[in-house]
């Protein structure tokens, strides 16, 4: 069962495993600890993380990245209005406003949901994973923004699903923060409680909790958020500085060229990276734009200057951090800053002036989120034990039920009325579990809705879920109780109801309950999902096979070329060398000419063709290299069986002599054999085909040892009745010694393989 975490990020992403000894961060194939959350969709394949992120400088408009901020949004949603305008891809309004993104991809233009793309992200982390361990991956522990609604944390599942995860938790990022540093204190109190506030500077956003920490208990008091402040604000007030500068003294206007704008919003976030370590700091881009070279510089000061409006929202989440957890400053213990916007010192500046103390930095600012979640992961899986850690989580949002009562469910008369009660207030542990009550005269629906929707970014709605139907006679009511569930991902259903009858015994009937997720991706929609990302994953496997038998034909053409102006030289005839040779070039021009572009097919029949003329010199060389070791080896062998047959040695009196000699003439035979390949061998130039080939060899040895070894390792027969302990003992010193002696050991000296290497160790008790 495997136990990993994933940091899924709005630019980048990480995974963590869990081991015996403790929580690794797992590196790419480019050995590397973050993996880029792109994707970039070719002409004949995707290109995922790094290999996306490489891709995406010539092929910008098909560049698919900053998903996170996408899954589960509205079209509608003014956060996506402006984030769409800096993207460089397209993307459109989709059915119920829906997003749908779209790239050109196998030569046509297809669309595609941010789930779906984040599904691709997601199976290339799990192959990450899974190369690491070795093993399949499918459990695992998902980070989440804490600010996720209902429908995020449900594509954030259906995304899951796709790549073939199954996640046991989605765990909010902040709190995986904060078990990623309590669980190895050991200096938490028994009784007293220390208060922690965790400020997460993200690339995209900003999450703030506030955590109290017990001797083996985490519990968050608090959350707060601002969804639309980033690191990535900050990138963006620089690039709309250089963007106008560059407009100004170069005549330049980067917004007309994607390729130019990606490349610009990249050095501007280099340049916010140097600022946070210098005072100042310089821009240089070699061919931006209309082949123009481009410098800038800029000081810290003019850096915070441009970034005041974002700076002069870092204070509120953190007001209302404390306001929920009702804490003023004085009651945090310690401030714990992660997330890439950390390395910005006016944002320091701002966090001490506000907790009057300095922020620590003491988890690694990128891997505390994917860490605690593979923390996480492994708490809930059977598989590992962990340290007694009790994490209690809050949920961020309140939840209620809205209802409408006729006059025949109220029993009185009067108009249809609009009823609703809270289920889950703000800061409702998770999970929860409620139990309602109605009184019913048939099939009625409940709606799921935010109790505050004041959050533009909240849907109002989230479910309609229809209770019933149930059997009643005339004029009767029923009593039904419904189970509200708050799960572990943080997502609300009703998933059971019962219905009892007033007017008859208590008895509890299960009906069913129907839920209707508004946005959400219904059954059939997920396995056509599930469906062609396992096309799209097939196609991506046939071509990288493809590249690998390309650059097969292409490492053979090199490697055999250099080889027969080596060590292959004394092993071809001049006319085959020549013919070889030029067959070489010929491929070697057919793949930059015709060849670059063909089937697996064709290159593994070109690789075919090739290996005709090549692998005949090379079991040549082959050969000559083996053949002197083996013939060694079975000279060895030959010598020490027909020593010990010859012998007098005391110790194989019990050895018949007719069995010696047995021997004697199989090493006798063997040894004319191999006299007289030898010397047609010898007879016989490099760059013929051998004769005496080191396989003849090896059998001929294997079978001499199976014939003289049984022979000349017979047991010695039971010692006769009335012989005396010391006889015994010297009866088996010499067995003893027959075990260690020349007998074994001529089928095991040097490093060559044995003459016995296939046949069991040679035993003479």
């Amino acid at each position: 069962m495997s136990v990993v975490g994933f940091d899924v990020g709005n630019e980048s992403c990480i995974v963590a495993v869990a081991r015996q000894r403790g929580i690794d961060v797992v590196l790419n194939d480019e050995s590397k600890r973050e993996t880029p959350a792109i994707v970039c969709f070719g002409e004949k394949q995707r290109f995922i993380g790094t290999a996306g992120a490489a891709s995406s400088t010539m092929n910008p408009k098909n560049s698919v990245s900053q998903i996170k901020r996408l899954l589960g949004r509205k079209f509608s949603d003014p956060a996506v209005q402006r984030d769409i305008q800096s993207f460089p891809f397209k993307v459109t309004e989709g059915p119920d406003e829906s997003l749908l993104i779209h790239a050109n991809y196998l030569g046509e233009l297809r669309t595609f949901t941010p789930t779906q793309v984040l599904a691709m992200i997601l199976s290339n982390l799990k192959s990450i994973a899974e190369k690491n361990l070795n093993a399949a991956v499918v459990d695992c522990c998902i980070g989440i923004p804490v600010y996720f609604n209902d429908l995020q944390r449900r594509a954030m599942l259906d995304a899951s699903t796709i790549a073939g995860l199954h996640p046991l938790r989605l765990f909010h990022e902040t709190t995986a923060t904060a078990l990623a540093y309590g669980i190895y204190k050991t200096d938490l109190p028994e009784n007293d409680q220390i208060n922690v506030a965790f400020v997460d500077a993200g690339h995209a956003s900003m999450q703030v909790c506030i955590a109290s920490y017990k001797k083996g208990q985490l519990k968050i008091l608090a959350h707060s958020y601002d969804q639309s402040l980033g690191g990535r604000d900050f990138d963006e007030a620089i690039f709309k500085y250089f963007a106008a500068k560059f407009k100004d003294e170069y005549k330049i206007d980067v917004y007309q060229n994607a390729r130019a704008c990606i490349r610009l919003r990249a050095a501007c976030e280099k340049l916010k990276k140097v600022l946070g370590a210098n005072p100042e700091a310089p821009m240089n881009i070699e061919c931006l734009m209309d082949e123009k070279d481009v410098r800038g510089f800029m000081k810290r000061e003019e850096f915070e200057q441009i970034s005041l409006p974002i700076l002069e929202r870092v204070k509120g989440p953190l007001e209302k951090a404390l306001a929920e957890a009702r804490l003023g400053q004085e009651n945090i213990h310690s401030v714990e800053v992660v997330g890439s916007g950390s390395r910005i010192p006016a944002i320091i500046k701002i966090l001490t002036d506000f907790f009057g103390k300095e922020p620590r930095r003491t988890m690694n600012a990128s891997e505390c989120v994917a860490r605690g979640c593979a923390l996480e992961c492994a708490i809930l899986s059977p598989t590992f034990k962990v340290r007694e850690f009790q994490v209690h989580d809050s949920f961020p949002f309140s939840i209620a039920l809205l209802w409408k009562e006729t006059a025949t469910d109220s029993g009185s008369g009067g108009t249809e009325n609009q009823h609703s009660t809270a289920v889950f207030p703000k800061g409702n542990p998770i999970p929860s579990v409620k139990s309602l009550t109605f009184f019913r005269s048939g099939t009625f629906s409940v709606d799921v809705v935010y109790a505050d929707a004041g959050d533009s970014q909240i849907p109002a709605k989230i479910s309609t879920v229809t209770i019933g139907p149930f059997q009643l006679s005339a004029r009767e009511r029923a009593k039904v109780k419904a189970k509200v569930r708050l799960n572990l991902h943080g997502i609300v259903s009703i998933d059971s109801a019962t219905v009892e009858y007033s007017k008859k015994k208590a008895k509890k009937t299960n009906i069913p309950a129907v839920e209707t997720v508004y946005g959400a991706l219904s059954s059939d929609e997920l396995q056509k999902a599930i469906k062609k990302e396992f096309e799209m994953a097939l196609q991506d496997r046939v071509m990288e096979e493809t590249k690998d038998r390309k650059n097969a034909v292409e490492a053979y053409v090199y490697d055999m070329r250099n080889k027969l102006h080596d060590k292959y030289e004394a092993f071809v005839t001049t006319s085959e060398k020549d013919e070889l040779i030029a067959k070489l070039q010929e491929v070697e021009d057919w793949l930059y000419e015709d060849g670059e572009d063909e089937t697996m097919g064709v290159y593994v029949a070109k690789l075919e063709e090739l290996r005709k003329q090549g692998t005949p010199i090379e079991e040549r060389y082959s050969e000559w290299t083996e053949r002197t070791p083996a013939i060694d080896q079975l000279d060895y062998c030959i010598n020490s069986f027909r020593a010990a047959a010859l012998s007098n040695d005391s110790k194989l009196d019990h050895i018949e002599l007719a069995e010696k000699q047995k021997v004697v003439s199989e090493c006798c035979e063997a040894e004319a054999w191999l006299r007289e390949k030898q010397q047609q061998q010898d007879a016989l130039p490099k760059y013929a085909n051998p004769v005496l080939l080191s396989g003849d060899i090896k059998r001929k040895t294997e079978a001499l040892d199976e014939f003289c070894k049984p022979i000349m390792t017979k047991p010695q027969p039971a010692s006769p009745k009335g012989q005396t302990p010391g006889d015994q003992s010297q009866a088996s010193e010499l067995q003893n010694q027959g075990e260690d002696g020349p007998v074994e050991s001529m089928a095991h000296e040097g490093s060559q393989v044995s003459p016995a290497t296939d046949a069991e160790p040679m035993d003479t008790d």
